[in-house]
Formats: C-alpha cells, sequence, structure tokens
C-alpha cells in the first residue's frame, strides 16, 4: 500500500493500513492513522499526528514550518483528527511556541483545493472550506462554518458556529455564530438561514436567531446595549452560544 517511490522517514509511524501514493515524502516525527490515504507528491513535515480515515490528496504540503520572523526552529506541531478531506495543493503550518505551541484541525471538515491555514489556528469540526480560502495566524474557526471561495480571514479572526462567508470576503473582524458575512471589507448579511435548515434547525429555533439578528443589527444599539439585550432574551442554547460568542471577542464582531 506504500509506492515504491515514495519516501518514508524511518522515524514515522504509519498504521499497517495507511496508503502512500508516488513520490510522496513523509518526515520525521509524522504519525499517521489507519485508513488514511495519501496522494502522490504530498510533502507531510514533523512533528505531525494525523488521525483515522484522512484522505490527502497530490501535492499537499503539511506540518512545515510557521511562517512567522518569530520562529527560530522549535519543536510544534500539526494535528489533525479523523476523517477530513484535504484537497490539492492545500499547505497548513505548524503552530508556534509563543501561543498554542501547535495548529489543529477537527474532524469530518471538508477542505477543497489552495486553501491555507496558518501558523496556531484552531479549525473545529463539520466545517467546510472552498477553494482558496486562507487562515491567517491565530484564526478559529468553529464547528460547522463554512468558508466561500478565496475569503481571507485577518489573524486573530474568529468565525463562530454555523456562520457562512461568500465568495471573496474579507474578514478583519470576527463573525458571530449563524450569521452571514460577505464583501471587502466585510459586512453581515443576515443570518445563515439555509445552513441552519440543512443542520437540522428547528423553526423556532430559527425564529430566536432572527431576533437575536434584529437586537445585534438592526435596532440602532451600540454593541454593549446588544449583548445585555440578548442577556435578557429567552434562555435557549443558541443564545447563550451567541452571547458568549460576543462575550469574548477581542477582535469586535463584523457590524
Amino acid at each position: 500500500m506504500i509506492h515504491p517511490t515514495a519516501v518514508i522517514d524511518p522515524k514515522a509511524e504509519l498504521d499497517e493500513n495507511v496508503t502512500v501514493g508516488p513520490y510522496a515524502v513523509i518526515g520525521r516525527e509524522v504519525w499517521i492513522g489507519s485508513g488514511s490515504s495519501i496522494g502522490a507528491h504530498a510533502v507531510i513535515e514533523g512533528p505531525t499526528h494525523i488521525g483515522k480515515d484522512n484522505k490527502i490528496s497530490p501535492f499537499a504540503s503539511l506540518g512545515t514550518d510557521p511562517q512567522d520572523k518569530k520562529y527560530k526552529g522549535e519543536r510544534t506541531e500539526l494535528i489533525i483528527g479523523d476523517r477530513n478531506l484535504i484537497r490539492e495543493y492545500c499547505t497548513f503550518n505548524r503552530g508556534t511556541k509563543q501561543a498554542l505551541g501547535h495548529t489543529r484541525i477537527g474532524d469530518d471538515n471538508w477542505i477543497m483545493a489552495y486553501v491555507h491555514i496558518a501558523h496556531d489556528c484552531v479549525v473545529g469540526n463539520n466545517t467546510v472550506f472552498a477553494n482558496g480560502a486562507t487562515l491567517a495566524g491565530h484564526v478559529v474557526i468553529e464547528d460547522d462554518a463554512v468558508l466561500g471561495g478565496f475569503t481571507l480571514v485577518h489573524q486573530f479572526v474568529r468565525v463562530g458556529a454555523y456562520a457562512f462567508t461568500a465568495m471573496g470576503t474579507a474578514l478583519h473582524k470576527d463573525v458571530p455564530p449563524y450569521m452571514m458575512a460577505g464583501g471587502n471589507l466585510a459586512a453581515p448579511h443576515g443570518l445563515n438561514i439555509e445552513g441552519l435548515k440543512r443542520k437540522g434547525f428547528s423553526a423556532e429555533q430559527i425564529s430566536t436567531l432572527r431576533r437575536a439578528y434584529k437586537i445585534l443589527y438592526r435596532n440602532g444599539m451600540r454593541l454593549e446595549e446588544a449583548i445585555d439585550a440578548l442577556r435578557k432574551e429567552e434562555d435557549s442554547p443558541e443564545i447563550k452560544r451567541l452571547v458568549r460568542f460576543l462575550e469574548s471577542s477581542k477582535r469586535s464582531i463584523i457590524r
């Protein structure tokens, strides 16, 4: 299951049923779980931990040094979970010692061609990254978020759960959960209603989030006033998630 032209460091650890294509290069301190496949010409440097049943396409470059001038060769990691699809020419960097020390990708993510995930980023589960989406360092993408093609995300920005960005969006501030964003620079464009329906949100839950959107964006309140008003809304998990996100935002949110 390993092509004879592949180059694998003796200190790499691959489960027995891992598939490695022609001319792939796997460096030392790389761990790859069962059922994963590595495409032709892919390069994986360590320390990198890759879970089970991942499909890594040809010419992907994973686990390379962070693009950070402060990096001086410290031991940092890239951690990838299970059942991720990583398409051609994706580039994922390891973390930096000054921050998390690792870059982390969760489970069941659909990551299309030419996506870049920089140092110390954290990506949750069940996300979709369309072609050319680019994350600067220290970005957080929460579960079930969707990034449209060529979305650009500034360092330290967070994208909340179930959020959606349009093609060519440039994010300079946080995108709250459940919202749609678009433009350069990004602006809010309503709730991600279609995405919420696909994820099984009920009509009642969507109605609750519609009211929250109006409080946050339509009532002319300052952000602090809107957060106070949301705290007084009905006690739903969706509102609680939204309020927690807003309270912890360091770059503020798109408005």
